[in-house]
């Protein structure tokens, strides 16, 4: 899935931004409120991803690339959907970010500028959170120090899941 990661932000960017288009191939499974869901083929596994960007961020930083959030599912696969942060620059080796969904606190670890749960069902348990919730907080610290603060609307989750579930199965 790593390896994906990177088209992925271009494709996901390519959702968010009106004027750009999806990578060939994808299909794109609907906007729902603040959240696009998206499937595309990957050596005859169907991909299915929903992703959202914050709807505010904060930090003393001048330049940050591309900040957003995603849940993919592998139709293959029996695992739980599996959530990642991009923060758009390298996090400080060896920390961890938090994660606040409406009040309650989820810690990941991070590699490079992406930051994941620690395991399945940290990765079920966030999308439970996610699901039920309407607000996300994600609190992390790039490698130069700089603390961010991007924030994140839950509107239109449970659609985008549904969308996927019915594209990658449940």
């Amino acid at each position: 899935m790593i390896a994906r990661t990177v088209p992925f932000a271009f494709a996901c960017l390519a959702l968010l931004l009106p004027a750009a288009r999806a990578a060939e191939g994808d299909e794109i499974l609907g906007q729902f409120r603040d959240w696009y869901a998206v499937a595309y083929d990957e050596q005859g596994t169907k991909i299915c991803y929903m992703v959202s960007r914050p709807t505010n961020s904060e930090g003393n930083y001048d330049q940050r690339g591309a900040v957003y959030v995603q849940v993919t599912r592998r139709s293959a696969e029996p695992a739980p959907d599996v959530v990642s942060f991009e923060a758009g620059y390298a996090f400080l080796d060896g920390a961890k970010i938090e994660v606040a969904i409406d009040g309650k606190n989820h810690d990941l670890f991070t590699k490079g500028q992406t930051a994941w749960a620690y395991d399945a069902d940290g990765d079920k348990t966030l999308v439970e959170a996610m699901a039920k919730g309407t607000r996300m907080v994600v609190k992390g610290v790039s490698a130069r120090g700089t603390d961010t603060t991007d924030t994140y609307s839950l509107l239109g989750f449970t659609a985008a899941q549904r969308a996927m579930a019915e594209a990658c199965g449940k």
